[in-house]
């Protein structure tokens, strides 16, 4: 496994990236809603093929969770990933919003 994991925010991108030793191995597509500003839209998750079957989407996911939380915001889990990440760590299901106002 790799020695050194990391998931940081690219606002620019509107992505949760994940790198691996240095090198990008995945990444979340996020959105922000201008009518529900405290919430994240968690939309898509890839990891690149050369990484998948590595447990790394979970790490990913976490790590976007968590800084949500650090955030102050809520999830809207609109990828199935992410979805099925949360219903597996109750740790996790005190985050997700609704975008219902």
């Amino acid at each position: 496994m790799a020695e050194h994991v990391a998931v940081r925010r690219n606002e620019a991108k509107h992505h949760y990236e994940l790198f691996v030793d240095g090198v990008e191995a995945g990444h979340i597509v996020y959105r922000r809603y201008k009518y529900k500003p405290d919430a994240v839209g968690l939309i898509h998750t890839e990891i690149s093929p050369r990484f998948e079957h590595l447990g790394l989407a979970a790490r990913l996911v976490e790590g976007a969770l968590t800084d949500i939380r650090e955030c102050g915001l809520s999830v809207i889990p609109v990828c199935r990933f992410v979805r099925s990440y949360i219903d597996s760590h109750p740790e996790f299901k005190d985050l997700v919003g609704s975008l219902s106002p």
